[in-house]
């Protein structure tokens, strides 16, 4: 499982500025297209929503990408 850190000051992160971080999508206007394209799961939710708050220790699942945790360390 990969970690992805939360900044300094950050409680969370919003699941479309979590795809950019990782590199899946290129800008935050892709978030809608890739989500309507992938399955993700958040804390083994289904879940399409760009603007979903990511905090830490929520787990995130993208079909064929990897496993990922919100961590702040």
């Amino acid at each position: 499982m990969k970690q992805v850190k939360l900044k300094d000051g950050e409680l969370f992160i919003t699941l479309g500025q979590f795809l950019k971080y990782v590199g899946l999508i290129q800008t935050g206007g892709e978030a809608k297209y890739f989500l309507a394209e992938h399955e993700i799961f958040v804390n083994d939710e289904h879940e399409n929503r760009r603007g979903k708050k990511l905090y830490e220790g929520d787990q995130i699942k993208i079909v064929d990408s990897g496993d990922f945790m919100i961590n702040r360390h």
